[in-house]
């Protein structure tokens, strides 16, 4: 059977992450499941919160940002030969039903990278979310000519082509769209299912913010043009 690896960025997630992990499948119709957090420099409980529900768990001494978290996942990955990845965060916000929906197309082989998208055929996400993503999908198509309902999604899905081609450079939240520029230029093929998300006062506080889209963008920019 073949074996996925669940990757879990984790900066100062105490109050969610035991919730999270529970959830999470040991095994569904596609494959075999393991859990990775990879502690992102938390200066909480996240990694003792891990630790007792038995899951690998890798901490970076400082935090260094998304980016850096999902390149020391997807090398785990690689070094341990996994099948797929699943990238899933920590904050509650996905549902573990989705997961065997976004593997699905990898274990058909009808596709390379799966984006579990919040906005395909959704309303729920606040407004001001959806003006953020909107604006990163149109950002994320201008540099790197690829079009996406939700660029900015967590939940994620990889082969091991994929994990194994893409290689990323950028440290923090611009790795939402770097992921794009791989894509691209590994001639990877992406699909987009459908998925749910859940949304609370703890969750809308994580993730990407609007204030942060100028630096996001300057980023972008340089890593586009070096």
């Amino acid at each position: 059977m073949s074996r996925t690896l669940i990757i879990i960025p984790a900066f100062n997630e105490a109050p969610a992450l035991g919730r999270v992990l529970a959830s999470l499948p040991k095994k569904n119709s596609f494959s075999l499941c393991d859990v990775v957090v990879i502690d992102d420099g938390s200066t909480d409980a996240t990694s003792t919160i891990a630790k007792s529900k038995n899951v690998k768990v890798i901490k970076h001494l400082i935090n260094r940002g998304l980016g850096a978290v999902l390149a020391t996942g997807f090398a785990y990955a690689r070094k341990k030969n996994y099948d797929f990845v699943i990238t899933f965060d920590a904050d509650g916000q996905h549902k573990a039903i989705d997961i065997p929906k976004i593997l699905k197309p990898l274990y058909l082989n009808k596709a390379d990278v799966v984006i579990g998208s919040r906005l395909l055929n959704q309303t729920s996400m606040p407004f001001i979310r959806k003006i953020v993503n909107y604006f990163s999908n149109i950002f994320t198509y201008i540099l790197f000519g690829i079009w996406t309902t939700d660029s900015q999604s967590g939940l994620r899905a990889f082969n091991k082509k994929a994990f194994s081609s893409i290689n990323i450079k950028t440290q923090r939240m611009e790795v939402s769209s770097e992921i794009f520029k791989e894509i691209q230029k590994n001639k990877l093929y992406l699909t987009e299912i459908s998925v749910q998300s859940i949304y609370t006062k703890y969750s809308l506080n994580k993730g990407q913010k609007i204030s942060n889209a100028p630096n996001v963008i300057w980023k972008l920019l340089l890593h586009r043009f070096s």
